[in-house]
């Protein structure tokens, strides 16, 4: 099995196209086309981790947080990236990172600390806007289902936990073939009548080359007649961030008692408390203070995150207890739901999971 078709294996089950703009996620090195002969998953693709890969015969490093990111110019040594990028590279070692695509995505980090804290009815926090298209086509009749099939198979049609979902209206085109037509049914320059069917569908914005693709390959017609929507609808199974509720709400000191435990950490800092049982509660791995509001607007009684400043603890205005339990903790569950993920998917070769330590912050207690 090559990398690439590995990658392919991931991006099944990630999109990686919903990753945020600013973000280095996918192959940052290595050749696609290379046979793998074991994968190892981490958090971070740091040094010492390529020195693992090499040892235990892993040509394929799957991190979460990308190792290339903005400004990097030269590859000299001169810095810890530098150092392990050379590395890889020099021991022809691949390097693929998911990062914020699995922020994104509704079963990826988020997902894994409300599985820890055993919330339910979890929902997006902050649902992705502005990537959600609607796509009209009309077919003749005879073509309806075709067209359909075609349309679900490129993925189209996926909401939620619904797939293969349409709209179809029956109705009455018109058309006149001119010098230079090649129709499917008509004569030149004589109008003509045909009833159609009109197929609607709904699909994620990064998919739309792949339907539009998949459309023309079966739609009968020389020009076939679509239009393409925006929609302002929110994503609601897509976007940073989630909430959900305990069966049976706790006292605050009992919460963040709980949260050390289910965490394995020992400080969490946290704002004033506000003197209300926690039942809902909001969560954002990583760098999550961009959260507080909508976290607010959800009504959540608590907020689990990491690298709150200063400031932002005064967010919290005696109406919910903010928790920062630190970048790395609150994305602790990353690797291990990685590596379950292809080992699912793959029994050709070793799935590892890194045994070495990441995590740059330490505590003197």
């Amino acid at each position: 099995m090559t990398i690439k078709e590995v990658i392919s294996i991931i991006e099944k089950q990630i999109a990686m196209p919903q990753a945020e703009d600013f973000d280095n996620v996918g192959l940052l090195c290595g050749i696609p086309s290379r046979n793998v002969s074991g994968v190892l998953v981490c958090h971070d693709a740091l040094e010492n981790v390529i020195d693992e890969s090499i040892v235990k015969n892993c040509n394929l490093v799957i991190c979460f947080h990308p190792i290339i990111f903005s400004g990097l110019k030269s590859l000299t040594g001169k810095n810890y990236v530098e150092r392990a990028v050379l590395k890889a590279i020099e021991n022809k070692v691949a390097i693929y990172a998911i990062h914020t695509a699995f922020d994104n995505d509704y079963s990826g980090v988020n997902a894994g600390i409300c599985n820890a804290l055993g919330l339910k009815n979890v929902k997006i926090l902050q649902p992705k806007k502005n990537n959600l298209k609607q796509l009209n086509i009309y077919v003749p009749n005879d073509y309806a289902e075709q067209l359909k099939e075609a349309l679900f198979s490129a993925g189209a049609g996926n909401i939620g936990f619904y797939d293969e979902c349409s709209f179809k209206t029956v109705g009455s085109g018109t058309f006149r073939p001119i010098e230079g037509a090649n129709p499917f049914s008509g004569q030149q320059n004589v109008r003509e009548n045909a009833d159609e069917n009109m197929i609607s569908v709904i699909f994620e914005a990064y998919k739309q080359n792949q339907i539009i693709a998949a459309m023309k390959e079966v739609h009968p017609y020389e020009e076939v007649a679509h239009q393409i929507y925006s929609l302002d609808n929110e994503n609601q199974y897509a976007g940073l961030g989630m909430y959900g509720e305990f069966d049976d709400e706790m006292d605050e000191k009992d919460f963040l008692r709980f949260i050390k435990d289910k965490f394995n950490i020992e400080v969490i800092k946290h704002s004033d408390f506000t003197n209300k049982k926690i039942k809902r509660v909001g969560v954002l791995g990583g760098s999550g203070a961009s959260g507080i509001k909508s976290a607010l607007a959800k009504k959540c009684d608590a907020y689990i995150t990491g690298d709150l400043k200063y400031h932002d603890y005064f967010l919290a205005e005696s109406k919910i207890l903010l928790c920062d339990i630190g970048h790395y903790e609150s994305e602790q569950w990353v690797a291990q739901q990685l590596f379950e993920i292809l080992s699912q998917k793959i029994s050709t070769f070793a799935i590892l999971n890194s045994s070495e330590k990441t995590n740059p912050v330490n505590y003197f207690l």
